[in-house]
């Protein structure tokens, strides 16, 4: 397994978000981003969404198609990524177009872009990291198993489409489940 190629890049508000106990952690949630690129995402990430507190949305970790990886957000801090478990979890995003840029229209909910296999080195390379920094760390889920909300698609109301596909049908489950120690969330 090669190094860790981390860079600490910590969102303008990330002493914003609420503090935790790392010891609370234990699921991690996969993501991708959805979007063409790192810089969009960033973009997306630095985007103040919640005026209360001055946050805005964002994973813990971005993973970038050449295998690099971002901390936007420490463990030590609670990131909004997914409804109803951010207090638990930490949030690893993948950057892949995936249904970008008509994420809710009907005619578009299929995703095609496959993931690098040096993406999927540094995600295995990372959750084995965490594992040895939080003991607590047990679960794995993706993003659209935690997030089955429907809604209207945005080119007919008529129809209800899955707010959240992702990671998507091309995440390599079966090889990431087997390298990184942890088991699936139970459902």
């Amino acid at each position: 397994m090669p190094p860790l190629n981390l860079t600490p890049a910590p969102l303008p508000y990330e002493t914003r978000l609420q503090a935790r106990d790392p010891a609370a952690i234990d699921l991690v949630v996969i993501h991708c981003t959805e979007l063409p690129d790192l810089a969009t995402a960033r973009e997306y990430g630095e985007r103040v969404l919640y005026a209360e507190s001055g946050t805005g949305n964002s994973g813990h970790y971005y993973i970038d198609r050449d295998g690099s990886v971002l901390r936007y957000i420490s463990e030590e801090r609670i990131a909004h990524h997914v409804r109803g478990y951010n207090p638990r979890s930490i949030g690893i995003e993948l950057v892949n177009t995936g249904r970008y840029p008509h994420w809710l229209d009907s005619r578009h909910q299929r995703m095609d872009e496959d993931y690098a296999p040096v993406q999927i080195e540094a995600l295995i390379g990372l959750l084995n990291d965490l594992r040895g920094r939080l003991p607590s760390l047990r679960y794995i889920a993706g993003h659209e198993e935690l997030d089955t909300t429907q809604v209207e698609a945005s080119d007919d109301p008529s129809v209800l489409v899955q707010r959240k596909l992702d990671p998507g049908p091309w995440f390599p489950w079966a090889r990431v489940l087997a390298a990184c120690g942890l088991e699936r969330l139970p459902r």
